[in-house]
């Protein structure tokens, strides 16, 4: 039978006095090295504010730069509709056709790895321009705002010059189109879809409104089958994206018939907290696309339960909005807007156009214009 082995108290003393002595040893050898110095904490944190003020003014200062460069290049440009202009598009850049010659609004574009942004391949000379899969790129209020907006190009460089420590520096236009400073490629979904529009950013939309009820109609009519829908469903959940928990919002699809995306509240606003963002993400899938899309009657459902909810203070009891995710308007529907929401315009239309028909997005337009909206 084996006996327990025990360490001999003796034994296990020495052993604590090697340490003690070895460790003691390695204090002297580092002793003429150390001191021991009195911090003023109320002067460190004096320090530390300072470092950070001027942390914040450098980034301010880089941010009032820019802004001021936009204000001049926009005030000295005059809008042309016929204005032709090949730039740096993120998602084309470096494409070729089957040909191996660079695509349209693509080109050559030198991109190297920066271990300042992550080892991403940039580009530190220029900007790229991304634009939004379901707008056009060769939009003419997009080419014009790329145009004029080439002017910030040297301030992005003379930023990152005066302050390293800068990251990404950027501009978003109101005609959906996101300046990218250093230049670097973007890659679509495997759909082939690239959803971002910093107009559905929250840093972009709760710098330019305030709580909102919010209605937002999809176009579910045969025309939107395919692509058309899979970019709609993206761009509904973008714009859930953005609201906030102070925002109200409901989703109806829309063909000849009047479809609310979850069935259990029909009539009404939810509030956008992330539970129920989620749940009617969730819906989306479900949308599919057939028939003839009466846009009149949803417009008219929309106005109906924002006038409820504005009457009865169910909701944020302050802005209410309209977004339209179509891909046509045949008509402008002025007699549905006269009745619901002239003069007071108290109901802001904001439509996502999706496709390329100029006739089409000249009868939107003309609803966002009328209707106080983008």
């Amino acid at each position: 039978m084996q006996r327990n082995r025990r360490i001999p108290l003796m034994h296990l003393l020495l052993c604590v006095m090697s340490a003690c002595w070895t460790a003691l040893e390695k204090y002297k050898e580092y002793e003429k090295s150390v001191r021991i110095e009195e911090i003023d904490g109320a002067k460190l944190v004096k320090n530390v504010a300072q470092n950070m003020e001027e942390i914040f003014r450098k980034k301010a200062e880089a941010t009032r730069r820019l802004v001021e460069a936009a204000e001049e290049a926009h005030l000295q440009h005059e809008e042309n509709p016929d204005l032709q202009y090949e730039y740096f598009n993120a998602v084309l850049i470096n494409e070729v056709d089957e040909d191996g010659n660079s695509v349209e609004l693509g080109g050559e574009f030198l991109l190297e790895p920066n271990d300042h942004f992550n080892n991403l391949s940039v580009n530190l000379s220029l900007s790229v321009v991304q634009v939004p899969t379901n707008m056009y790129n060769k939009d003419p209020d997009i080419v014009n705002g790329v145009y004029w907006s080439e002017a910030l190009n040297k301030v992005f460089v003379d930023n990152f010059k005066r302050d390293p420590t800068l990251i990404w520096q950027y501009f978003g236009s109101a005609k959906g189109f996101f300046r990218q400073y250093p230049g670097v490629k973007w890659h679509p979904d495997e759909h082939g879809v690239i959803a971002f529009d910093c107009r559905n950013r929250k840093w972009y939309i709760q710098a330019a409104t305030s709580p909102k009820d919010v209605v937002i109609l999809v176009d579910v009519s045969g025309s939107m089958k395919g692509l058309r829908l899979t970019i709609a469903r993206q761009t509904v959940a973008s714009i859930l994206d953005t609201l906030g928990d102070d925002d109200f919002f409901n989703i109806i699809a829309y063909n000849q018939e009047i479809h609310y995306v979850e069935p259990c509240l029909n009539g009404t606003l939810v509030q956008a907290d992330s539970t129920n963002k989620d749940h009617f993400k969730e819906h989306l899938d479900k949308l599919f696309a057939k028939g003839i899309g009466l846009l009149g009657n949803a417009l008219t459902e929309a106005f109906t339960i924002l006038n409820e909810i504005n009457q009865t203070g169910r909701g944020s009891s302050c802005s209410q909005a309209i977004m339209l995710i179509t891909d046509g308007a045949t008509a402008m529907y002025d007699d549905v807007f006269a009745k619901y929401n002239w003069p007071e315009r108290k109901v802001r239309i904001f439509p996502y156009l999706i496709g390329r028909e100029s006739a089409f997005a000249d009868n939107l337009k003309w609803m966002a214009c009328a209707n106080k909206g983008l």
